[in-house]
């Protein structure tokens, strides 16, 4: 079955360790391990901590550059795509479809500007925040931002992201950003790497409300392996429990609101059940096991997250 995945933060490795390379590496996701694991599409982040790189474009610039060369290098096996017809191409073609994408709003430093040139260099999605309040809004990591919502370059950004085809994400996003994207966005939007609040009560997950919002929407959640966002005091990220969550999500919200979003490279590389996108068939098997039919394992495999992507690019 094919695979598409809606977040990992592989980047960030390849411009910070030189030695590691896109063909093969120690990471969780390399082009040989996206083979093994079937990949139709690998959505890859351009990771800004703030802190750490306080002038974010020039770090997402960076970043981007980088990956371009490592995609020329392996431009038999993988390939940007822009939108549904890039990727179906890529797939005539043999190749794994690589979405760019901006995990940290700040990147476009407050400028529609900007961010049309990221959209002209290839970035088709966008996380509205990360773990910092921004120009755009607040994240949710901290309780006093839980019911703040989007500010009003917000609302322009998700204005603008509607107007040029580029999928609004509110993983990381306050719960007030999350119904103002509700509210305003005119497009489907993603929680690219949240699980359900009800089963683990994390700050980063999703509440049933928004579960059903983000249904109704036409949108699609990214099902984490980070164990802190799959069960609480979790020493492991189990399969077990990424079922505990498509199960729950799925009678929440229905099985067209589940996806992939494993955030493989950014979470915690320890006592991982799944350790790389080459092993997904575990959860494949699990989802068999507890009896789920092949369409509906289909369509959280890479159906729905194709919908979004026909959808919105």
């Amino acid at each position: 079955m094919s695979i598409i995945d809606l977040h990992c933060d592989t980047i960030g490795h390849l411009i910070d360790n030189k030695d590691i390379e896109l063909k093969k590496n120690n990471l969780a996701i390399d082009i040989e391990k996206l083979i093994k694991g079937n990949s139709l599409a690998q959505f890859f982040a351009l990771f800004i901590d703030l802190n750490d790189h306080p002038k974010a474009f020039n770090r997402a610039m960076d970043m981007l550059n980088k990956f371009y060369e490592e995609l020329e290098k392996n431009n038999h096996e993988i390939s940007v795509a822009k939108n549904y017809e890039d990727l179906v191409v890529n797939k005539e073609e043999d190749k794994i479809s690589a979405f760019l994408t901006i995990e940290e709003g700040e990147a476009i430093e407050g400028s529609l500007k900007n961010l049309r040139n990221f959209y002209d260099l290839g970035v088709r999605l966008m996380t509205l925040t990360w773990n910092y309040e921004n120009s755009i809004g607040y994240p949710n990591c901290k309780e006093e931002f839980r019911n703040k919502g989007l500010k009003t370059f917000g609302l322009e950004t998700i204005e603008e992201m509607n107007m040029l085809g580029m999928i609004i994400d509110v993983s990381h996003l306050s719960d007030g950003g999350f119904y103002d994207v509700a509210r305003y966005s005119k497009k489907p939007f993603v929680a690219s790497h949240s699980n359900s609040r009800s089963i683990c009560n994390h700050r980063r997950n999703l509440t049933d409300d928004m579960i059903r919002t983000l249904s109704e929407k036409g949108g699609v959640t990214g099902i984490n392996f980070e164990k802190s966002f799959l069960i609480e005091g979790g020493s492991k990220s189990a399969v077990k429990d990424m079922v505990n969550h498509i199960n729950h999500i799925y009678n929440v919200g229905g099985i067209d609101v589940i996806s992939l979003g494993s955030d493989f490279d950014g979470i915690n590389p320890k006592n991982l059940e799944i350790s790389n996108m080459g092993e997904i068939d575990k959860l494949i098997i699990a989802l068999q096991k507890e009896g789920y039919h092949e369409d509906n394992i289909e369509k959280i495999l890479y159906k729905n997250a194709l919908r979004v992507i026909k959808e919105v690019l």
